[in-house]
């Protein structure tokens, strides 16, 4: 990749030399591009070469401004002194080569070097531009997957527990525990490592670990859980709709030891606005604050804001001993 960037860098060097020559001996008044004019426009462009290999990465790239504009200076000075004193003795006699016209040579030879020079100038500022995004797009990966990481292993703990308390008991509900937990599991490794998936894979996890909580709350309650699918073919981030889910069964179970409810509504329109809804009761009234600081929904903001900004609205609130989170979320087909 590195050495195709070169490539292409250099190729828009030489096709902006050519031009920057073409636009330098365009004179209607003669046949032939006299030998003077490559000569002269050689010494600009080593000119150029100069300030754009040594001159910017010595001074302006460490923000010494003052240096750099000396060595500009200078150099143009320099250059304006090979034609003057070399090169125009070399192609002309007479006056013209007798003559010191400096004025005349610092206007035809500033042009030319700026505009070489400020191409390479343009040239860096754009890589580094896209440095720069390519780092965010890093950093912000990066970040997407430590706050999933963060939600895996909370889920897996809670479920390896109650895995171990069935196995004592040798319950018959162990196989299907096993059953959803690896479909699950096997999920989370395989399929939530893209920034989407699929919203009919989701759901079908989703529905997964309702199965899961609904064997945790046995006959202590009720679980509901509504889906009506008319749009097809989007996508949505991983384990998002989870982590709600999961608060719920988690803080239900918490609060109280039966009269569990929790009703789950999820919904998406073909045009791929979903509208989810979770509410769960509980008993404690203090417990709402506990409820609200998890670091499950803290996540799960984060990853809205990075993922869907400007494209979800989030409401959680309690009523009734009823804690209510509704969500609705512009789905894309990326």
């Amino acid at each position: 990749m590195w050495k195709m960037e070169q490539k292409k860098y250099w190729i828009l060097q030489v096709i902006l030399h050519l031009l920057v020559f073409a636009f330098y001996v365009v004179d209607r008044n003669m046949e032939s591009i006299p030998n003077y004019k490559y000569a002269f426009f050689a010494n600009y462009a080593l000119t150029a070469f100069l300030i754009n290999y040594f001159v910017l990465s010595a001074f302006y790239k460490h923000k010494q401004l003052w240096r750099f504009l000396l060595s500009f200076c200078a150099l143009i000075f320099v250059s304006v002194m090979i034609e003057e004193l070399i090169l125009e003795r070399i192609f002309f006699e007479g006056q013209r080569a007798d003559s010191i016209q400096i004025v005349w040579a610092f206007i035809s030879i500033v042009p030319v070097v700026t505009i070489l020079t400020g191409f390479k100038f343009g040239l860096d500022a754009f890589a580094k531009q896209r440095e720069v995004e390519r780092l965010n797009a890093l950093v912000r990966e990066s970040e997407l997957q430590f706050l999933k990481s963060q939600i895996n292993p909370h889920f897996l703990f809670n479920n390896l527990n109650n895995l171990y308390s069935y196995a004592l008991e040798a319950s018959d509900k162990t196989p299907t525990i096993i059953l959803e937990l690896s479909s699950i599991l096997r999920y989370m490794l395989y399929e939530c490592q893209d920034e989407y998936v699929p919203l009919k894979k989701e759901i079908e996890q989703l529905e997964n670990f309702i199965n899961l909580g609904q064997l945790q709350i046995e006959n202590r309650g009720v679980v509901k859980f509504n889906s009506d699918m008319a749009g097809k073919g989007f996508l949505i981030a991983p384990m998002l709709l989870m982590v709600f889910v999961e608060n719920a069964f988690k803080h239900s179970q918490t609060n109280q030891a039966d009269n569990i409810v929790i009703d789950i509504n999820l919904n998406c329109d073909p045009s791929g606005a979903l509208h989810f809804a979770c509410k769960n009761n509980f008993e404690t009234e203090g417990h709402l604050s506990q409820i609200n600081s998890g670091v499950g929904l803290e996540n799960v903001k984060k990853r809205l804001e990075m993922q869907y900004p400007q494209m979800y609205d989030l409401k959680i609130h309690s009523s009734d001993k009823f804690y209510h989170v509704d969500l609705r979320l512009q789905l894309s087909r990326k």
